[in-house]
């Protein structure tokens, strides 16, 4: 598997999980408000976070030569467990992303919402800072192309949520619909953690 390919399947799979960040741009998709700055904003803080974390463990790692090791294996059973839990969402049915309506709302709150959702959640700082950094660091010394996968996988993912919400979100607010991507969120996860095993053994 190239480092642009891994970077961008592992990329796509962590961000595609359900959460509060997709339901929000998926519900300003829907209402066609603000969407631009939205994809922009999620888009941006993602690519900045990756680069960051592609960057700062490399530097890291020059200096604790022990770290590598134990962020690679640490990641291998993080995606292993991550990918079982995927599973077993997809065998309870999945989830349904629900867009509540509501009135306008201003631009500012909408950008503060926004960057709220991205900056403050705890699990961005473990799948870009963390995880991405450290199986990147796997791809040296292209472990470049790897945070450019994992960029382009977040810039595609938020634009076809954004621009495609009107498209996308009948089918996304069924429960039924997550139990195929939730098996392939699954099964990515775990293709990527086999691809590292047998490169490390």
């Amino acid at each position: 598997m190239t480092p642009f390919v891994a970077g961008f399947l592992t990329g796509l799979s962590l961000i595609a999980a359900i959460g509060a960040q997709n339901a929000f741009v998926l519900r300003q998709g829907l209402r066609r408000e603000h969407v631009g700055v939205v994809v922009a904003l999620c888009a941006l803080s993602d690519a900045l976070l990756i680069v960051a974390g592609v960057a700062g463990f490399n530097s890291m790692a020059e200096r604790l030569p022990w770290l590598e090791p134990v962020m690679l294996w640490g990641g291998v059973v993080f995606l292993m467990v991550y990918g079982a839990l995927r599973f077993r969402a997809a065998l309870r049915g999945g989830e349904g992303l629900s867009v509540a309506g509501g009135g306008a709302v201003p631009l500012r709150r909408v950008v503060l919402t926004c960057l709220a959702l991205t900056w403050l959640n705890p699990h961005v700082y473990l799948d870009t800072l963390a995880l991405l950094g450290a199986l990147s660091s796997h791809y040296a010394p292209f472990e470049g192309w790897f945070g450019a996968g994992a960029v382009l996988a977040s810039v595609s993912f938020f634009a076809a949520l954004g621009y495609g919400a009107r498209l996308l979100a009948p089918v996304l607010a069924r429960p039924g619909a997550w139990v195929a991507v939730e098996a392939l969120i699954g099964a990515v996860m775990w293709m990527i953690a086999a691809s590292l095993l047998v490169q490390a053994l």
